[in-house]
């Protein structure tokens, strides 16, 4: 069976994606793993710049005003008359994105394992009847996350990845924060995103300063001294890609953390994926496109990669970044927005 473009993940890139080249007339087919849409190992942040425009505001939990900030030597907090940062239900914002999608005429298969690919050929199990299906198009989208199949397929290695591990913590939770603790987390953080009855409470760093299991050891300990009983739940652990190596290779394409677009820096990646999606999907509607938003994504997500690996050196260049970057937020010297993906 033939497509005009065949996408494979129905995260938020690969929906973004399939709205825009659905709506521009082309025969759009997005193939996903999991039963479910949405469900994601993730904080669920999203910059309050991203979220005005490319996500629906009702999808957000809590809204932000204020980020409390925490190193080893200082602490601050950042205001602003408008919210900073929300949490969203990526269950939510999963439905919806795929409802938009569909509506603009795409088709989605859930329970779809993609097994191989072949230049634009793409073979898939289905999970629940064991079915083998093969499909062909003209255009092969991956939006399919950091451990992306359609990366693989073109050869192109992960290198560059952070580790990001999460509790989701019932209870009401007022503040959002985030620890730059150079002596647990190197050159990451920990941090406390509230949603509406829980909290996300988890840690990133770069994978190459930092094993998995050494990071959730730490975690667990900050987690102690802060009083959150964080070893009564269960944790998840998420890879993140930020190893951008290129967007277009030929009629494939990369998009969100499968082009290793999101940041090394915080782990930001649901701004990057959507941005991304439906830049990549306009274009392939239209190769006159403007591509400005997608080359200032990628100059941030080198930006934040060059800064990830200076600070990666030792734990005394972490410790420098995050007092510094820390002071010139108390100070005003710098915004919150410098720290962000959002273009």
């Amino acid at each position: 069976m033939s497509h005009d473009v065949i996408i494979i993940g129905a995260g938020p890139g690969g929906l973004a994606c399939a709205r825009k080249t659905a709506g521009l007339g082309l025969t759009t087919l997005v193939l996903e793993r999991k039963e479910k849409i949405g469900k994601k190992v993730c904080a669920g942040g999203i910059t309050w710049n991203g979220l005005i425009k490319n996500v629906p505001e009702d999808i957000s939990e809590r809204q932000f005003c204020r980020q409390h900030i925490f190193t080893r030597f200082q602490r601050t907090c950042v205001t602003s008359p408008t919210p900073i940062i929300a949490t969203v239900n990526r269950e939510k914002l999963g439905r919806e994105m795929a409802q938009k999608a569909m509506e603009a005429g795409a088709e989605i298969r859930l329970g779809c394992q993609v097994t191989a690919i072949h230049g634009q050929t793409i073979h898939c199990t289905s999970e629940r009847s064991g079915t083998d299906h093969r499909y062909t198009c003209t255009w092969l989208v991956g939006a399919d996350g950091s451990s992306s199949l359609v990366r693989r397929s073109l050869g192109l290695p992960v290198v560059a990845a952070g580790v990001g591990i999460t509790y989701q913590i019932p209870g009401n939770f007022p503040e959002m924060e985030w620890h730059l603790n150079t002596a647990l987390f190197a050159n990451g953080y920990s941090w406390v995103f509230p949603h509406r009855d829980s909290a996300s409470i988890g840690a990133y760093v770069d994978a190459r300063r930092m094993k998995a299991s050494q990071l959730k050891a730490n975690l667990c300990r900050w987690g102690d001294s802060r009083g959150y009983p964080l070893k009564q739940h269960r944790a998840a652990a998420e890879l993140i890609n930020f190893d951008f190596r290129g967007w277009r290779f030929g009629n494939t394409f990369l998009i969100g953390d499968a082009a290793g677009l999101a940041s090394g820096l915080t782990g930001e990646g649901i701004f990057p994926a959507i941005v991304s999606g439906e830049i990549v999907g306009r274009y392939i509607a239209d190769s006159e496109t403007d591509l400005a938003d997608l080359h200032k994504l990628i100059n941030n997500n080198k930006l934040h990669a060059r800064m990830v690996s200076i600070s990666g050196k030792n734990n005394i260049l972490a410790t420098l970044l995050a007092e510094t970057v820390t002071f010139g937020l108390k100070k005003k010297l710098l915004d919150f927005s410098a720290v962000e993906m959002a273009v």
